[in-house]
């Protein structure tokens, strides 16, 4: 029995119509990965990310050292957009990102168990339970990455006053070329660098949608292959960096605008505040209402 509740959730994440959603959930017995390629097969689900629901509050922030070797890019997660503009803890991400580069944790747990570079007498998980205590909302460091090249620099961009971060290593090019990358990773969203990059499983599901694809459109299924072999310059081409048309002239791909420059990219990281997170849905009537009371 398919509930009213999996048709809206599906509805959500893809953009299609309730009885397309409806159908296919059914048809699946109510798995929703195998009803989103169902209808990704159909051509009802245009976008092959749109399950991932942008929800979560708080800032994305970056730290690159004086001598561009040592870069790091960290989220930090709030309840409300308010408090990512809150002075105190704006500071408080700061100093984390800063922390992740100049201490180099192994992971989340190791940083807060970490003395504080805010406040070297606590650690930074006691740093983090006071600013909860102070601002008055629940917070956490969700994820970081920390880069370090020997022979190369690192350069970060933040766009949209920490909504999105771009960290990029690169060897041979400038600091303006390395900036042109991260706001390509920032703008176009890629998932891997190179072909080379994308995962069997990945890649081998992507040719089962793409066929089907084919086949639904009435073409035969002896010339399928050949089809979707033709369509899986597209998808690297949106989910592969070098793949993708430059944003400052489309007219090149990535990777041929950074040759041209002798440069080689040679690992991006790329956060999105509340990248994958549900979103407290909250009345603020009823709110206010509690406050009052």
């Amino acid at each position: 029995m398919i509930t009213a509740t999996q048709v809206k959730e599906l509805r959500e994440k893809t953009g299609a119509g309730m009885m397309d959603c409806k159908k296919v959930l059914t048809e699946t017995n109510g798995d929703e990965e195998k009803a989103i390629e169902l209808l990704r097969e159909r051509g009802i689900m245009k976008a092959a990310k749109k399950s991932d629901r942008i929800a979560a509050e708080g800032l994305v922030e970056t730290y690159v050292s004086d001598d561009k070797k040592v870069g790091a890019l960290v989220e930090v997660n709030a309840e409300t957009d308010f408090v990512a503009k809150n002075a105190d803890f704006q500071s408080f991400v700061t100093n984390v990102v800063k922390q992740i580069a100049l201490n180099n944790p192994k992971d989340v747990e190791e940083l807060l168990s970490q003395k504080s570079i805010e406040d070297p007498n606590s650690t930074v998980q006691e740093v983090l339970t006071n600013k909860i205590a102070t601002i008055g909302e629940n917070m956490n460091i969700r994820r970081f990455i920390r880069f370090e090249s020997t022979d190369g620099i690192i350069v970060s961009y933040i766009h949209g006053e920490g909504k999105i971060g771009a960290l990029v290593e690169m060897k041979g090019a400038d600091e303006l070329v390395a900036k042109d990358v991260c706001l390509q990773i920032a703008a176009a969203k890629p998932e891997y660098l190179k072909e080379e990059d994308v995962p069997s499983d990945r890649l081998d599901k992507e040719k089962e949608i793409l066929k089907a694809q084919v086949i639904n459109e009435g073409r035969p299924e002896a010339v399928a292959d050949k089809i979707v072999a033709g369509r899986l310059g597209k998808f690297y081409s949106e989910i592969c960096l070098i793949d993708q048309e430059f944003v400052k002239d489309p007219s090149k791909k990535v990777g041929q605008m950074v040759s041209e420059k002798n440069g080689e990219i040679v690992r991006f990281a790329r956060f999105e505040k509340g990248e994958g997170l549900e979103k407290r849905e909250e009345n603020f009537a009823e709110e206010v209402a509690k406050q009052l009371k």
